[in-house]
């Protein structure tokens, strides 16, 4: 198992583990917990659109940080800062400053964390064994979410939302120590054409960002609801979930390490595309709820590892890790902030939460457009894409290493 041997991953990936204990522990009741505390169900997805909103304003900042000190301290500061929103969670009580400093705090801390985890792992990873790499991770993730959401639905009810967050937060502390153990990534003072070349890793991200709004945020209310809105019969949903998940682990890792990245990426969006339909259609129904939520989790093992080989090994290959994902990410946030005031909007004008769910599909079908182009190496189909945001002239000039990392990386 040759993807076992870089030591700097695998301290990742413990990372990963722990950061994933806090967020499939008392993190997994992030939105339904601010449904719980009187916010409204429109109010809450326009809170997650704002944070995502200040997120993608404040990324650029990231960059003179990351050229100064390198990708290291500011992973371990994002890691830690991540860990502060909790207590302002505990505090909400409807739409209020509590609230409002929750999304300020988050904003800040979501903005150091995911765009210095995502270049960090992609600098340090292999091309080879990315695949691979990557569903390890996720399946160490499912792995610790049987037991996370079972012990966040226990402590918040037993012990209260203050002792529930605030011991997140130590969890997230603790996520920080294996990266100290790990070398620095260092940043280029200039990189010509770097956020020109990122392009196709922000229109990924646009589309996961889009699919994220239905498949996750507006379904963890839904299912919320669907429950009663019971937080350890949440938690018990969420844990059984996890357990799918994690038997379905390291499926399609190996698949696309070894030339299937094309047939890979029809895999992924059948289950994207089958998951939201099964999503929107179990609202309002307990059982079928908790059925569809355990059907969701297979996307963690197929279509997080086909989607994330494409951007960490284009990440690699640009000009530079950090600017790369400064771009994606920034991608990410236009697309999900976009979803959830859309469906913000819908579901204030009355449209049925199971219908809003399924607006996840246009992102799915978008994503699986930009995938095919990535793994078959297609240069006029990532010369279309790109061109809906570029403009003509990147369809005249495509770029010809865009969606061409195929021909010497995973397929």
């Amino acid at each position: 198992m040759a993807y076992f041997r870089n030591r700097t991953v695998n301290l990742l990936n413990v990372h990963y583990g722990i950061h994933s204990l806090a967020l499939t522990g008392s993190g997994a009741f992030y939105t339904v917990f601010l449904l719980k505390a009187g916010v409204p169900v429109p109010a809450v997805l326009l809170s997650l659109a704002a944070i995502l909103a200040g997120r993608f304003f404040l990324r650029p900042a990231v960059l003179p940080l990351a050229k100064r000190f390198g990708l290291k301290p500011l992973l371990v500061c994002g890691t830690i800062g991540s860990g502060l929103q909790y207590p302002f969670l505990a505090e909400v009580h409807g739409v209020g400053a509590h609230l409002y400093m929750l999304i300020a705090v988050a904003a800040v801390a979501d903005a150091l964390y995911w765009t210095t985890y995502h270049a960090y792992f992609a600098a340090h990873g292999d091309a080879e064994h990315r695949g691979q790499q990557i569903s390890v991770r996720e399946a160490t993730a499912a792995i610790i979410g049987i037991a996370g959401p079972l012990i966040g639905g226990w402590a918040l009810v037993t012990l209260g939302p203050r002792i529930a967050f605030r011991t997140t937060a130590v969890v997230l502390l603790c996520a920080a120590i294996p990266v100290l153990f790990t070398p620095n990534v260092k940043i280029a003072k200039e990189a010509p054409n770097a956020f020109r070349k990122a392009l196709p890793g922000v229109l990924l991200f646009v589309a996961d960002g889009w699919i994220a709004c239905g498949l996750v945020f507006v379904w963890q209310l839904a299912l919320f609801i669907s429950l009663g809105e019971n937080f350890q019969t949440f938690g018990g949903a969420m844990a059984i979930a996890a357990l799918v998940g994690a038997v379905s682990g390291l499926l399609l890792g190996r698949f696309i390490d070894d030339g299937h990245g094309r047939r890979a990426a029809w895999i992924a969006l059948g289950i994207l595309v089958l998951t939201t339909v099964i999503r929107a259609a179990s609202y309002g129904d307990a059982v079928f709820a908790v059925v569809a939520n355990a059907f969701g989790s297979l996307i963690a093992c197929l279509y997080l590892p086909t989607m994330m080989t494409a951007v960490y090994n284009q990440s690699k290959r640009s000009p530079c890790v950090a600017r790369f994902h400064i771009a994606a990410e920034g991608g990410w946030d236009v697309g999900g902030s976009t979803a959830l005031a859309t469906a913000a909007g819908l579901l204030s004008a009355g449209a049925p939460m199971g219908a809003v769910i399924l607006i996840s599909l246009a992102g799915a079908f978008f994503s699986f457009f930009l995938l095919r182009g990535y793994y078959t190496g297609d240069a006029r189909a990532s010369a279309a894409a790109i061109g809906m945001l570029a403009g003509a002239d990147a369809l005249r000039s495509p770029e010809p290493d865009a969606f061409a990392d195929a021909k010497d990386g995973p397929r």
